[in-house]
């Protein structure tokens, strides 16, 4: 039995409790029970993935011993988007940064509370650092020497760096990385800079013992001694002659370019810096790292690699919201320093989407100090690995900073939306007092002012409501439709299957075997507007599937940009397919294989949303599932979690074909969001999902449909509806009260049990427990 689930009821209700309480000015007793709601849901400690301190081998271990809690969350600001790095006091007095003296205050507070929340404190640099030649050799013309640096108490600290440098008298730039990646530097010496790389990496890495040397006094984590060492070797090249001081670049790939990027932040000495796939605690925030992203999490990193960041930071497992500071401002210390985000846009720890906004609010910062020629953004087709072209760009890149060059970063994005822009675009004048506003208790009124009352009086409505959804969706081209294949027998098979788009063999697709078969639908045999789908089912006994007898759900999936639906999904799929269930998958427009295909939408479709788009592809589906002859037309759901489960209750509120649906924290409601909720500003502006709920910011109240509406339409068909207790993107009585809405219309259609409504202890995710909840309930009512 797992008692931390029997636990969260009682430890929400301690949190509750003592945030109304009279509790000390220490708020201890508030703090405890937040520490004990964070135990009840965090995965469990891993020992041997690396040790919190000298003094603790895990991150209990760590709790114990110091009895550090985390914050009072309730005494906290909310800042669900990106802190902006040219406000003071965000969230209280939220003072604009317009001098020179507010931006240096403003870099001390980054400063500080990076170190407090996520690096720990460093020792200032020490004033007896030795550097002793341990070899020096010819390489051709290229000068090859090795050196040992030692510092610190008696000395016992060092650092080992090897500089390849260049014919010539130089003075050179400098171009350093990390002791895995010298072939890396090779390519920098053959544009004439000085390549040195440093013993600050797992293959070799001699800042391990600098946490024995210095704590407790300074508790820096494992990257952030990579960086504090990196810095005593720019001590070092401070001493040559043949070292362009002014011109000292740093990089690394994924760990190494996030201890890159706080090596830059923590000295301006180093004059540009790349991330190269740094992710999350790289140069994609943490904010934009949470489940719905399915990505590397706050609690995934800290518990797969507890040594790399302070263990503060798994505070803010589902709190992602709270965080005083954000990788943007981490970067933001970088500024005017030159600085380039870069990664692969279909990397799987990645997020593409997430990397732009961090980029975007980092434009603001370069142009405040005239540098904004000095910040650049690169992504590249593939996974997690880099090669001679990405290092070419680099190194253009450092040469553009440096002035070596006039060849400026293309700088090309997939995400460049705004509802300013597309207001320009499109034309759209839209007056919010020409919709009448909406009480809690409207959805049953009719449009004489009348109740409704009878079935006929709710379809009546139901098709109001649905001309309501439709322009909210936006206006969608005219278009036929494509039925998609028939015969299962004419779509490739088995776990090899074709695929024609290259992006999903590069991205890879869920891979399953023995009980669970794969049909692809794409090329000339797609699906909807020459769309690629893939179709999972239970391998028939008797090799041949009967006609017209599988269920299936199509599901859909979450923010997962740089993947779309091939990630951690083998296996919900063998589970679906173990209880009977087909499963659809594809690729929303923007995410995995999609990704340029969404760049430009608003452009070709300035007048439809992308949230339209998504709807019409899911209703495409439903044709081609309802043409496909192992299919039972009659049993075909949709389901998904966050943005897949939006998509989902949007289309079964349009079409009747979906004869369930199933919403794990797809429910944001609009008309009740406060302003520390992200749901209005999510679908209008950063997503660019429905740019006219844009025009509503300012009167919610007048939102021609919300969450309730919709799921009164899909009345009286099954509905399964999860919200988590303590969500950061939705607040839980709003959601409450979407479902007492719709509720008297399940009554009125005489399906009051359609609708089940759970609301696990938990914050916002697609846990196992949940996935349980879900198969469950389609096994018991859909089958």
């Amino acid at each position: 039995m797992n008692l931390r689930i029997l636990w969260a009821p009682v430890l929400l209700l301690c949190v509750a409790c003592a945030a109304q309480a009279n509790v000390p000015d220490d708020d201890s007793s508030v703090r405890r029970a937040y520490l004990k709601q964070i135990q009840s849901v965090l995965p469990p400690d891993r020992p041997g993935r690396g040790t919190v301190s000298p003094l603790d081998a895990t991150w209990t271990d760590w709790l114990n011993r110091t009895g550090e809690l985390p914050p009072n969350f309730d005494r906290m600001p909310a800042i669900p988007f990106l802190p902006d790095p040219l406000i003071l006091d965000e969230g209280t007095k939220n003072i604009p940064i317009e001098t020179a003296e507010q931006w240096q205050q403003k870099r001390k507070w980054i400063a500080e509370q990076i170190k407090h929340w996520l690096t720990g404190t460093f020792p200032p640099p020490p004033t007896n650092l030795n550097a002793r030649v341990l070899s020096e050799k010819k390489d051709g013309q290229v000068t090859v020497r090795t050196v040992e640096l030692r510092f610190g108490p008696d000395h016992k600290a060092k650092m080992t760096a090897e500089l390849i440098i260049p014919p010539g008298d130089g003075p050179f730039p400098v171009f350093m990385t990390q002791w895995n990646h010298r072939l890396w530097a090779l390519v920098a010496v053959r544009r004439g800079y000085i390549g040195c790389i440093y013993a600050g990496a797992d293959d070799k890495d001699d800042t391990e013992n600098y946490a024995e040397i210095w704590y407790p006094k300074y508790d820096f984590t494992r990257l952030m001694r990579r960086a504090w060492g990196a810095h005593r070797v720019v001590d070092y090249l401070y001493t040559l002659s043949e070292v362009d001081k002014k011109k000292i670049a740093i990089t690394g790939h994924s760990r190494n370019g996030k201890q890159a990027l706080m090596a830059a932040a923590f000295d301006r000495r180093i004059t540009a810096c790349i991330s190269s796939s740094g992710g999350t605690g790289g140069e994609t925030p943490w904010r934009y790292t949470s489940e719905p992203f399915n990505t590397e999490t706050i609690a995934y990193m800290t518990t797969s690699f507890p040594h790399w960041c302070h263990p503060r930071l798994r505070f803010f497992v589902g709190r992602e919201h709270k965080l005083p500071i954000d990788q943007n401002l981490l970067l933001a210390l970088v500024a005017p320093g030159g600085l380039m985000l870069s990664s692969a846009a279909t990397e799987h720890l990645g997020n593409p989407w997430g990397i732009e906004q961090c980029y975007q609010s980092l434009k603001p910062v370069y142009d405040f100090l005239h540098a904004e020629d000095k910040l650049a953004i690169r992504f590249r087709w593939g996974r997690h690995g880099t090669s001679a072209r990405d290092m070419e760009d680099y190194i253009d890149f450092f040469d553009y900073c440096f002035d070596r060059t006039d060849r400026k970063p293309e700088n090309k994005l997939y995400y460049d939306f705004s509802f300013d822009n597309w207001k320009k675009l499109s034309g759209e004048k839209i007056d919010p007092a020409d919709y009448p506003e909406k009480g809690l208790d409207d959805l049953l009124l009719k449009s004489d002012g009348g109740t409704v009352q009878t079935v006929a009086d709710w379809q009546q409505k139901k098709a109001e409501i649905r001309k309501q959804i439709r322009w909210l969706l936006g206006d969608q081209p005219p278009g036929a439709t494509n039925p998609g294949p028939k015969a299962s027998a004419d779509i490739p098979s088995t776990d090899n299957a074709y695929s024609g788009d290259h992006l999903a063999r590069v991205i890879g697709r869920p891979r399953t075997g023995g009980p669970v078969r794969r049909l692809v639908i794409g090329g000339y045999n797609g699906f909807g507007d020459y769309l690629e789908a893939n179709l999972y089912y239970p391998a028939p006994k008797g090799g041949r599937q009967k006609s017209n007898s599988l269920p299936v759900i199509i599901w859909l999936h979450e923010y997962a940009y740089p993947t779309g639906f091939a990630r951690n999904r083998e296996e919900l799929i063998e589970a679906f397919s173990k209880r009977g269930f087909a499963v659809f998958l594809f690729d929303q427009i923007g995410f995995g294989t999609r990704i340029a295909e969404g760049a430009d939408f608003y452009q070709r479709y300035p007048h439809f949303s992308k949230l339209g788009k998504m709807v019409a592809d899911t209703q495409a589906a439903l044709d081609t599932l309802s043409n496909l002859d192992i299919i039972d037309k009659a049993r075909i759901y949709a389901g998904g979690y966050s943005l897949g489960a939006t998509i989902a209750l949007y289309t079964a509120a349009l079409d009747d074909r979906i004869a369930a649906v199933i919403s794990v924290s797809g429910i944001t409601p609009l008309r009740t969001s406060g302003n520390d909720s992200p749901a209005i500003r999510w679908y209008y502006d950063l997503h660019g999902l429905l740019p006219r709920l844009g025009f509503f910011e300012n009167n919610k109240s007048r939102i021609p449909c919300d969450f309730q509406e919709i799921l009164a339409a899909i009345a009286p068909r099954p509905a399964l509806v999860i919200a988590p207790t303590w969500d950061r993107f939705a607040n839980l009585n709003d959601v409450r009260q979407c479902i007492d809405q719709a509720t008297p219309v399940y009554t009125l259609l005489n399906a009051p049990d359609n609708l089940k409504f759970h609301t696990p202890q938990d914050y916002n995710r697609f846990s196992r427990q949940i996935q349980k909840k879900v198969l469950d309930w389609c096994e018991k009512n859909l089958k």
